[in-house]
């Protein structure tokens, strides 16, 4: 119907059983499914998160929704109680290859903000009109209104954890004017920018109370279900390039620090390691954000999302894997493994062919300086066109020309077969380094490697095995 939802009268069967379900997610205030569905309830005009704790709606009251950016085209306001916005993402949109995960991954990226409808499509190999239909069909809103909720999440953030004034705040979110910054918060929101900001939780009005300009934007990256941090930062702690990342601390209280080249400048994040904690309804990770320009704050939190693959659905990766013989006593013992992506993908493509060491001399003789460095982290990773210039022979000069000149394209919205078989036509990357991109870059769920034979049981989710094998000890570290 074109909004996410369907009146009662045209419910089908099986769509009704479909709803049903969904409705029982809701009585139960059921954490797995916040982010994969929200829910609106007529009779107050508020759209919630599953498992929102105000009192269960009755079942004729309430309508589902694929997007919060469809429960606010139909007219309803985020609940501030649950505050359905800051759910971590769908896990659809990182699993799926199709024009529809593609286009919401590049939209979660900023292209929308940055390129408009039509730099979209441009991406996705398809006309605005068609990027506009399909999104709609099937979500309940097209690219605009999907940015506009983003655009908005952005705004709430700033004005509950910073002390930036309004008017700066509504330009670093995205909006074109104060006036349509007012506006879209009126809507989404039922309250002023400022009233917003008043009624912001205790935690957020401290934040924003200790908040200055070189201590950062401190926020928290939600995650569902249980979460794995040790592998994650074993794994990133192993690749630390020197001068671009840096891990301190003891295990379980690390924190990983990195540069990012973002559209708009530069900046540096601080993630902090959290303990398994007992429960599986979901969690976050602490994260502290340096920015040369606060409208890179959307595209920085999305790829510290991919990096550490918190929108994944831990529920239906553990229950595949943990049907397998060989690997159910490995995921009861580490229930919510991830598979880490990449904070920059054409940086990982670089260091997935030349290693560490190189990646580190590469850094040191090409890498852009900061301009204020932060104790270890003093420079960007060089860019591919910088490095394609400098070292043009060789392997790595040939993937970084194929990298600068778009001949391989590992944006969020790439096809993930076609940039693999591009890596592959790079004279000198192996089919083991593409699988490694195509894990790693393109965060792929399924990617076995070329060298050995994994059971198709494991299938959607072999990436998320090879990571229980590894975290175990049963597989090499690459």
């Amino acid at each position: 119907m074109g909004n996410g939802t369907k009146s009662a009268e045209h419910l089908t069967h099986e769509d009704s059983r479909y709803e049903d379900s969904r409705y029982e997610a809701v009585r139960s205030r059921d954490a797995r499914f916040d982010g994969a569905f929200f829910f609106a309830v007529e009779t107050t005009g508020i759209y919630c998160r599953p498992s929102c704790p105000a009192v269960t709606p009755k079942r004729r009251n309430v309508r589902f929704f694929a997007t919060a950016a469809a429960a606010q085209g139909s007219g309803f306001r985020a609940c501030r109680r649950c505050r359905p916005d800051a759910v971590p993402g769908s896990a659809d949109w990182n699993v799926r290859a199709d024009v529809v995960g593609r286009a919401m991954r590049l939209i979660g990226d900023g292209v929308v903000d940055r390129e408009g409808v039509a730099g979209l499509a441009g991406r996705l190999g398809y006309s605005a009109r068609q990027v506009q239909r399909q999104l709609t069909a099937e979500l309940g809103a097209g690219p605009v209104a999907l940015a506009r909720a983003q655009r908005a999440h952005t705004a709430r953030v700033l004005l509950q954890t910073t002390g930036l004034p309004v008017t700066e705040i509504a330009f670093a979110s995205g909006f074109a004017s104060v006036r349509q910054f007012n506006d879209t918060i009126r809507a989404v929101y039922a309250a002023t920018p400022s009233g917003l900001r008043a009624a912001g939780p205790a935690r957020d009005r401290a934040s924003r109370r200790a908040a200055t300009p070189s201590a950062g934007i401190s926020l928290r990256l939600a995650h569902r279900g249980p979460y794995q941090a040790g592998p994650v930062f074993d794994l990133l702690q192993r690749e630390a390039v020197a001068g671009v990342e840096d891990v301190s601390g003891v295990p379980g209280r690390r924190v990983y620090r990195r540069t990012l080249r973002l559209p708009y400048g530069t900046g540096i994040v601080a993630v902090d390691e959290r303990p398994g904690l007992p429960g599986t309804g979901g969690g976050w990770l602490d994260a502290r954000l340096h920015l040369t320009d606060l409208r890179d704050l959307t595209t920085s939190v999305q790829r510290l999302r991919r990096l550490f693959d918190l929108d994944a659905d831990p529920y239906a990766v553990d229950e595949r894997l943990g049907a397998d013989p060989r690997l159910a006593p490995l995921v009861a013992a580490r229930p919510g493994i991830r598979s880490p992506g990449a904070a920059d993908p054409d940086e990982l493509a670089v260091r997935a062919l030349v290693g560490r060491e190189e990646a580190e001399r590469l850094v040191q003789r090409y890498g852009k300086t900061l301009d204020a460095p932060c104790g270890t982290l003093t420079h960007l990773f060089p860019e591919p066109a910088v490095l394609a210039g400098a070292e043009p022979d060789g392997t790595a000069g040939a993937l970084a020309a194929a990298l600068a000149d778009g001949a391989v394209r590992l944006d969020p919205g790439a096809d993930r077969y076609v940039a693999e078989q591009a890596l592959l036509a790079v004279p000198g990357v192996d089919a083991r380094t593409a699988a490694v991109v195509r894990t790693r870059a393109l965060g792929d769920p399924d990617v076995a490697p070329p060298d050995h034979a994994v059971p198709d049981a494991w299938r959607p989710w072999r990436s998320y095995a090879l990571n229980h094998l590894r975290a175990a000890g049963e597989w090499e570290h690459r």
